[in-house]
């Protein structure tokens, strides 16, 4: 298992235990995170997973393919830490990852 710690815009955080092989936005969706819509089920067809990747996790959560890159252009207030949660896989290198939810998404 890995912990997963999502930061609201209010600075509240919700630490969820994910399985590896799982999406953090499916473990977001299971442990029903605020802020993390989710609207396409996964599907990197829109853009409502928006997450912020703390600068520390960043090289252990990639880089956004090109498909990612696209939906990245729908969202709102995006960043060079910005990924959708949809695309990040989790394993246990990502245990204690840190994300943080926009303000909104769309």
């Amino acid at each position: 298992m890995a912990k997963i710690t999502f930061i609201q815009p209010d600075g509240t955080s919700n630490v969820v235990e994910a399985e590896p092989g799982v999406t953090v936005m499916e473990a977001a969706k299971l442990n029903e995170i605020p802020g993390i819509e989710a609207e396409c089920g996964g599907a990197c067809a829109c853009a409502t997973c928006h997450v912020y990747v703390d600068e520390a996790w960043r090289d252990k959560t990639g880089k956004p393919a090109e498909m990612e890159e696209d939906m990245l252009d729908f969202a709102f207030d995006v960043r060079d830490e910005s990924r959708l949660s949809c695309q990040i896989k989790v394993t246990e290198d990502l245990d204690g990852l840190v994300l943080r939810v926009p303000a909104k998404q769309y």
